[in-house]
């Protein structure tokens, strides 16, 4: 291993060892990628993707032949019957928040089969004596929360008796800023199932972000009636700048487009701009770039064990989304990491990350991210609230090597504060 960035020869040594120890993890991520590199490649061929297809439109948007066959690509690969694939979604709060709005109605409950939700869709759901604010509470939909069991999977019996009262049953595939394992495509099938066999009427909405890809199948092939992602993170392939998706039952999608749009133009309208490369390119690289991310995560989950540190999920565990979590132990250990990741952007690598009061968030949250797009988690970043325990949430990595790098970087900034 060369060591142009001149680090200690204990990290050196190391990420050497580490590396070796993770070759059979890295085989089984290989495998998956290769499997879902072709499921895309059949929806490009199958839906006779053109050079046409690259190019954007303007004004109102009819006719974008584009923006319309990525639609039918991400339906293809995602396995749903439809989707709806726009840059003018800002990001993936923004997607989920569109479908819960297009799918429920005033009086209707929605009830969160996995905890409570992440923290930036608090706002959408609404608290009580925020009236006025515009939620979901605000328009009269009623909200519920299914706690996790001790061990953080699903309660399958508690979600049995809460969805039966139920209008969509929501999933997060993801942990978020908690410790809880997220979901393997397994466990989401068996949530799934017990609330269907409740309810058979319920709608199943699966938060997708930080999932595609990483394993043979997606949610909406277990039950699922739609999943929502984000393009700046996995599906985007690191090319997407902007963006995000809503796929799943033809007639909800319809829905959710009605409600991005207006009613009666749904996805009809929008111009793509010049947009419709960006994201056609960036979900052909996905599976790819998925792959060179779960390494990375893989990889700094081993290096860090190594070094002593808890990690989740260990480096040896099935992964079922990008993200890894590093107890650090303290303010000062999560600072060093982050600074260290920050030294091995490609992007603003000079810069020094500080905590800050970033909206939707209740603690002060330090990001380091040096990326080419901002906030894209599919590249290389970490980002933590300065809160117990401490943990630094890790994700993405476009290119391995480099990914590998920044972790080595992290461990050094550590190693020397």
């Amino acid at each position: 291993m060369t060591n142009i960035f001149g680090l200690d020869e204990k990290i050196l040594t190391l990420a050497a060892e580490a590396e070796g120890e993770c070759k059979e993890v890295f085989a089984e991520i290989d495998r998956i990628a290769e499997i879902n590199g072709q499921k895309v490649l059949k929806a490009f061929i199958d839906n006779r993707v053109s050079e046409g297809c690259l190019k954007g439109t303007t004004g109102y948007g009819y006719g974008d032949i584009g923006r319309d066959t990525a639609d039918k690509v991400y339906a293809q690969a995602l396995g749903g019957e439809d989707a709806i694939v726009r840059h003018t979604f800002v990001n993936g709060t923004h997607a989920l928040s569109t479908a819960l709005f297009g799918i429920l109605r005033p009086d209707d409950e929605l009830c969160f089969l996995t905890g409570a939700p992440y923290d930036t869709l608090e706002g959408v759901v609404g608290k009580e004596g925020d009236n006025g604010s515009g939620s979901l509470r605000d328009f009269g939909v009623k909200s519920s929360i299914v706690e996790l069991k001790e061990d953080g999977t699903p309660d399958l019996e508690a979600i049995a008796k809460a969805a039966k009262g139920a209008k969509v049953g929501y999933i997060q595939r993801s942990r978020g800023y908690s410790l809880r394992p997220s979901f393997t495509v397994d466990v989401i099938a068996s949530a799934i199932k017990a609330a269907k066999d409740a309810n058979p009427d319920i709608i199943i909405l699966t938060d997708n972000c930080y999932g595609e890809f990483v394993e043979e199948k997606e949610p909406l092939a277990v039950g699922a009636d739609l999943i929502v992602g984000s393009l700046i993170k996995n599906p985007g392939g690191g090319i997407a700048s902007t963006g995000g998706y809503i796929c799943g039952r033809a007639d909800l999608v319809e829905k959710c487009a009605d409600r991005l749009t207006c009613v009666g133009m749904g996805k009809e309208v929008g111009c793509s701009l010049n947009m419709n490369r960006e994201i056609l390119l960036g979900f052909f690289l996905c599976p790819q770039t998925v792959a060179n991310a779960l390494k990375t995560s893989v990889f700094a989950c081993r290096l860090f064990e190594k070094l002593g540190y808890k990690t989740l999920p260990e480096s040896s565990k099935k992964r079922t989304d990008i993200i890894a979590s590093i107890l650090l132990e303290n303010e000062k250990n999560l600072t060093a990491f982050c600074k260290g990741i920050q030294k091995g952007s490609p992007v603003d690598s000079y810069v020094t990350p500080e905590a800050w009061d970033m909206p939707g968030y209740e603690s002060k949250v330090i990001m380091a991210a040096g990326a080419f797009t901002m906030g894209a988690s599919i590249e290389l970043s970490a980002d933590a609230p300065i809160r117990e325990p401490y943990a630094v949430w890790l994700q993405g990595g476009i290119t391995y090597p480099s990914g590998k790098m920044g972790i080595m970087l992290a461990a050094q900034e550590l190693i020397n504060s």
